[in-house]
């Protein structure tokens, strides 16, 4: 490929050598740089790309993408952009050939219900015979083919690549989880959206965004790329977006859900247990019967918002219920051991926000007929002020509260959970700070119609110490304790 093709639509400026010369690939990461690779200065939090370009004309780049003047002597080729983060992203689309504009994509935002959305909306467009790629916190699915994912939306050029792969594979819709890191950073820069689902706010990341505006400020921004917007107006940053969009002006179509208010998808009579909900909604001038098998009503409120997206589609209301009747999200109120007949139940749940433990807690609530146990910790490196309201939440809304470590990462796990405690004035929790530990203390209390909520890393199958990442999936963990315990 020639290098001023991967410039189109860019606005740039040359500072020494050819764009007609011919390139290799494109990384923003150094040590990955081969022979004629292009190399994108990317200015991080702690690491600035523009350090690093002498080592990256060494290893073989022969084109600089920078926002900044940098001192080269060599042949190599210098591209000065204004953002190149922004840069990236369109550079990335058209090395992939713009795959972006070859599917339909839709985008889901907010702190919690991202992962559940995805995968009931995936549950839909395959339902109703579309194949269908997701991205998102969990995994990346082409279909049915699965592939790990590094974080909740891959930078913008894993993005595109992953883009590329669908559209050869005749992806025709590709759903997306879009994190406020995804956004702020500009990792889905030019992507437009048929359709942008807003779900929630609640605390989370202000270990990296410092204020809730610009956390809000920073999921807003997918509803200026979107097509036709659904929002969830029982929330009340819900209703902010919608006056922002109309005070800016932004040409998308809004369609609202509430379980609460009139709507455009509204819920209503709904009844729930361990095993679902059953509602009635009212859209569209009609009264649908519409039954799901995932507890709780903040998942009413997810499957609302895809059922509004489905509709927009032209997807039949009787494909829909269909779909939403077999919706499996892994590490999302996930029983475990179901075929042990233990007289307890096990559920696993990646609730890891203040707003998120709290709606599982009042879910089981809502069905228990004993005590609840909840196993939780909070992750290190992470925004501190929710340690102390998860442990507020817990012990409040649990019968027993048993403060373990979560993912630590450079931090002592002891010194996290001296933090969730802080304040609390509830004697009804122990710590265990080894989380196998914790959850084999969780069994052993466990008593007939009890539940035990282990809570936070949900569908991880790892957990992230000072000096390493080592293997722990919750399941196997939990079969492992019940299996010894048979012997």
């Amino acid at each position: 490929m020639i290098l001023k093709d991967v410039l189109k639509g860019l606005d740039y400026i040359v500072l020494n050598g050819d764009i007609n010369r011919k390139i290799n690939r494109i990384c923003y990461d150094n040590r990955k740089i081969e022979q004629e690779d292009v190399f994108v200065c990317i200015k991080g939090f702690k690491v600035d790309g523009h350090s690093f370009v002498e080592d990256a004309i060494k290893k073989g780049a022969k084109t600089i993408i920078v926002q900044e003047d940098v001192s080269i002597t060599s042949d190599v080729s210098v591209i000065k952009v204004k953002n190149t983060r922004q840069a990236l992203a369109v550079i990335a689309s058209n090395f992939y050939d713009n795959p972006k504009d070859k599917l339909n994509i839709i985008g889901i935002t907010g702190t919690n219900g991202k992962t559940t959305s995805a995968f009931i909306i995936k549950s839909i467009l395959e339902k109703a015979g579309y194949k269908t790629g997701l991205i998102g916190t969990i995994a990346n699915y082409i279909g049915n083919e699965k592939i790990d994912s590094v974080r909740t939306t891959p930078e913008s050029l894993e993005l595109h690549e992953l883009f590329n792969k669908m559209v050869k594979k005749g992806v025709k819709y590709c759903v997306m989880e879009v994190s406020s890191h995804s956004l702020a950073l500009d990792r889905v820069y030019g992507v437009k959206f048929i359709c942008g689902i807003f779900t929630n706010l609640t605390r989370d990341h202000l270990d990296f965004h410092k204020t809730f505006e610009n956390y809000y400020m920073a999921k807003a921004k997918l509803f200026e790329r979107s097509n036709y917007s659904i929002i969830n107006i029982d929330d009340s940053y819900g209703r902010n977006l919608i006056e922002d969009i109309k005070k800016k002006n932004i040409n998308t179509l809004i369609k609202t859900i509430s379980i609460e208010s009139e709507a455009d998808f509204k819920a209503c009579k709904i009844n729930g247990d361990s095993l679902g909900s059953r509602f009635k909604m009212e859209a569209e001038g009609n009264i649908y019967n519409i039954e799901i098998n995932i507890p709780g009503l903040y998942n009413v409120h997810n499957v609302l918002g895809c059922i509004a997206c489905a509709r927009n589609l032209n997807i039949s209301m009787e494909t829909i219920k269909e779909a939403v009747l077999d919706i499996v999200v892994p590490g999302r109120c996930e029983m475990v051991a179901k075929n042990k007949n233990l007289p307890y139940t096990i559920i696993v749940d990646y609730a890891h926000t203040p707003d998120g433990l709290e709606n599982i807690l009042n879910t089981i609530r809502g069905f228990v007929k004993g005590k609840i146990i909840t196993v939780f910790g909070c992750g290190g490196d992470r925004d501190k002020v929710k340690r102390p309201q998860m442990g507020e939440i817990a012990c409040k809304l649990s019968d027993i509260a048993i403060i373990t470590s979560d993912n630590p990462r450079s931090e002592e796990p002891m010194a996290i959970i001296e933090d969730i405690k802080n304040g609390l004035a509830y004697n009804n929790y122990i710590v265990e700070e080894n989380r196998a530990k914790a959850i084999e203390k969780a069994i052993d209390m466990a008593k007939q119609n009890d539940v035990i909520l282990i809570a936070g890393k949900g569908h991880e199958t790892y957990q992230i110490l000072k000096d390493k990442t080592i293997h722990f999936d919750e399941r196997e963990v939990i079969v492992d304790i019940l299996n010894k315990k048979e012997k």
